[in-house]
């Protein structure tokens, strides 16, 4: 039994070595980066403590450099068990963790406040509210914006705008799922990667348009890369309308081969001079003026049409 304790602290001890320590709760406002400036905290720290006296939450704001290798939900959760925030019987404590090194945020809500601060009006909190401001260094700006919004929250004051409707789009609304991250991305890195994946595409579109056979799987293996890539870079509508046109184009082109004469003549031409190009002039027949009796063919074209037997 001695030997199972002696091996089992030797084995968890490196862990326990790399936890990050979680300091004593003097404030509600911590800010160990020196960030903030002491106007902005002690007017923080007034607006928690009257909203406190208000509602009896509990609302605090942590601001670190580094997690120093924990994961962010990790050592979240363990700020807020450790400092207990939130009334006993009500669990009514939110924490705003917030590691400037990493770039990283979190709120941890407690079990009393998941009915107002739900997990959607946190992430619209974080991405709408927050981020745009920590994103141009402004982090006075974002916290302030971050808990007012919280507290909003909790007062049933603010409420998230509901999501684009797509249903416009039918089966492809599902690529509404997708839409948004273009928004956040530099339109100089959107005209580059259109480019790219217009071109690259294209020529496995120029394939699946012109090859007999194999073209038809290559035709419907191109499907989602042209609806998921299209709206990755400009959102949902445009994706839709993109697909559309490479489907519909692309699909109309290959049954012209496929179901008129003139599209399979095409397409036969396309086979055997393929199959006969650089072989000189024994690889097939020609019908042409000769001594045999002046016959030859007058221009007419085959769509395949006709029978075959065996016996």
């Amino acid at each position: 039994m001695q030997r199972i304790l002696v091996f089992s602290f030797l084995f968890f001890f490196p862990f326990l070595l790399q936890a990050k320590d979680v300091p004593r709760l003097k404030a509600r406002v911590t800010d160990e980066t020196w960030t903030l400036s002491p106007g902005f905290v002690a007017a923080l720290e007034k607006k928690l403590r009257d909203h406190e006296s208000k509602t009896t939450n509990q609302v605090a704001v942590y601001v670190i450099s580094s997690l120093e290798g924990e994961v962010l939900e990790n050592y979240s959760f363990r700020v807020a068990e450790t400092w207990k925030l939130g009334q006993k019987k009500n669990d009514n404590g939110v924490l705003l963790l917030i590691a400037l090194d990493d770039r990283k945020l979190r709120i941890e809500v407690g079990y009393g406040l998941e009915g107002s601060l739900t997990d959607v009006i946190c992430h619209h909190i974080i991405e709408k509210e927050i981020k745009p401001y920590f994103k141009k260094g402004n982090f006075e700006s974002g916290i302030q914006n971050g808990v007012n919004s919280i507290l909003a929250a909790i007062e049933g004051e603010y409420t998230v705008p509901p999501a684009e409707d797509f249903s416009h789009l039918g089966p492809l609304s599902f690529l509404g799922q997708l839409s948004g991250a273009h928004l956040e991305m530099p339109m100089i890195m959107r005209v580059v990667l259109t480019i790219f994946v217009f071109f690259v595409l294209s020529i496995f579109t120029y394939a699946a348009a012109t090859t007999p056979y194999f073209g038809w799987f290559l035709y419907f293996f191109l499907f989602p890369f042209w609806s998921l890539f299209p709206t990755a870079i400009h959102g949902a509508n445009v994706g839709a309308s993109v697909f559309l046109i490479y489907a519909i184009g692309t699909g109309l082109y290959k049954l012209y081969h496929l179901l008129t004469p003139h599209g399979r003549k095409r397409m036969r031409e396309k086979i055997y001079h393929g199959s006969s190009r650089g072989s000189g002039s024994s690889g097939g027949w020609s019908s042409s003026r000769g001594s045999s009796g002046g016959f030859s063919g007058g221009g007419g074209s085959f769509g395949g049409g006709g029978s075959s037997g065996s016996w």
